[in-house]
């Protein structure tokens, strides 16, 4: 299937779980990278009406919400499926995912990357190391947290690939490109789950742009 339409920022985590959805069900998208500030115009704010990244469309169906556009994948693409059928690792998945909503990315992640990356690279800011001092307890806390529940597993929830891998290692990528990230994950397993999820194609073929990769 290849009607499947990405309109989002090159480099956003939210943007590279959709494709990685698509790209892990074997299928394939086109994609309309929009500028820095794009996503506020007029026109896309007729697609997603708060502005954000990323939007989808599959055929004449349009969607947002990072959640729902991979939910929307999951069920229109049912092999492989991102969805444990056991009650229980579908209920640590689901609470995995809203650590990264509700913690980890936008009171750690947003502030060490736009800190770290975001603002210096994109818009010539200076780094204000306050604003990651405040940030790394609930770092250190998120972190922690996820290392335990994901334990000896070889995913997230359990022993297949789900949407909380989907959701979280764009996130974590992104994040062990700065200092903070890199001291975080040393030597946990939350480390080496994100090296096995780099060895994956989809991680591969999903990459940021250089300039957002390269070590803050």
């Amino acid at each position: 299937m290849s009607d499947f339409l990405i309109y989002g920022i090159e480099g956003s985590p939210f943007v590279r779980s959709v494709q990685l959805g698509v790209l892990e069900k074997g299928a394939s998208y086109s994609f309309r990278a929009l500028s820095p500030g794009e996503n506020k115009s007029a026109a896309y704010l007729q697609r997603h009406p708060f502005g954000r990244v990323p939007s989808f469309e599959h055929g004449e169906f349009r969607l947002y919400e990072t959640q729902a556009i991979l939910r929307y994948i999951d069920d229109v693409l049912p092999q492989p499926a991102f969805e444990p059928t056991d009650p229980q690792l579908a209920a640590r998945m689901n609470q995995i995912i809203g650590i990264n909503d509700w913690y980890f990315f936008p009171k750690v992640a947003a502030v060490i990357g736009f800190q770290r990356i975001i603002g210096p690279v994109l818009l010539g800011t200076r780094t204000d190391e306050s604003a990651i001092a405040a940030a790394m307890p609930l770092a250190r806390v998120c972190i922690g947290e996820l290392e335990q529940l994901l334990g000896g597993q070889p995913f997230l929830a359990g022993a297949q690939l789900s949407l909380a891998d989907l959701v979280l290692a764009p996130q974590l990528d992104f994040l062990v490109a700065t200092p903070e990230g890199r001291s975080l994950l040393a030597g946990t397993q939350l480390q080496r789950w994100l090296e096995r999820m780099n060895e994956r194609t989809s991680m591969r073929q999903t990459q940021r742009p250089e300039s957002l990769r390269r070590v803050a």
